[in-house]
């Protein structure tokens, strides 16, 4: 099997105590045909100088400066742009990928002949310790990601002819369920449901805030899909009682893992 480039993209800010980690992951990979587009989206350049001493040696990495921080929607469509690989992923840099990740999800977007996919992933804690297990699904459908977001962003692989929708908005989170959703009315969105991916959930996060979730989740459903107040009200509350239950789900997962 060809062996095509394969891009990754990873917005920085604020992440130096993980980044180090998450770059070696990258290393690691036993597929090594890619290269890593890095936007360091913060002023202070105290890290970016860091993160360069990082990949130095490396001429896969590419490391780019916003010079201010614009924001993770505005980064990571500077990151589409900047890509050149035939398959596309992101990666938050503090989560981590399994060595095998860009193999395993590669082999199979190629043999399903896919344009858009994601994986089942672990969640752990600052301190690498797994408190979870989040499960894809075969498919997904609007109908299904209206309801609750259940695609981790650093388990995301895409093919380049999409590239053209591939925009996340500018808001502060939840920016990727938006672009989700948009894509779901034009593309299957396919799951490999194998755990290659480790989501970092940190203390003080944007997506650790429930207010402000919440309110990015109204702005999801009235902003962008153009619900109606009463509506968008609804579909939030809707969003929320189903967050708590994949909350069970994943602790399920994760009792579940532990005795196989």
């Amino acid at each position: 099997m060809k062996k095509h480039l394969v891009s990754i993209i990873l917005t920085y800010f604020n992440k130096r105590a993980f980044i180090s980690q998450t770059l070696q992951a990258l290393k690691n990979q036993t597929y090594n045909n890619f290269e890593v587009i890095i936007i360091y989206d913060q002023e202070d350049l105290t890290d970016f100088n860091y993160i360069g001493d990082l990949i130095n040696s490396d001429s896969r990495f590419f490391l780019y400066n916003n010079k201010k921080n614009y924001g993770v929607g505005f980064s990571r469509n500077q990151g589409i742009n900047y890509s050149k690989g035939k398959y596309i992923c992101f990666l938050d840099c503090d989560d981590l990928w399994d060595p095998n990740k860009i193999e395993i999800q590669y082999k199979f977007m190629v043999e399903k002949n896919l344009l858009f996919s994601h994986t089942s992933y672990k969640i752990i804690n600052e301190s690498d310790k797994i408190i979870g297990v989040m499960r894809s699904k075969e498919k997904t459908s609007y109908n299904d990601l209206i309801k609750s977001c259940d695609i981790g962003l650093s388990t995301v692989m895409f093919h380049e002819s999409i590239k053209k929708n591939m925009q996340f908005p500018s808001i502060k989170t939840k920016e990727d369920y938006v672009l989700w959703l948009q894509l779901s009315k034009q593309y299957q969105i396919i799951g490999l449901d194998k755990k290659i991916v480790s989501w970092r959930k940190t203390k003080g996060s944007l997506s650790d805030s429930i207010l402000r979730s919440m309110m990015s989740g109204f702005i999801v459903y009235n902003n962008y899909e153009k619900k109606s107040v009463i509506i968008s009200i609804f579909y939030l509350l809707r969003l929320c009682f189903y967050f708590f239950l994949k909350k069970i789900s994943q602790k399920i997962e994760l009792m579940n893992s532990i005795k196989n």
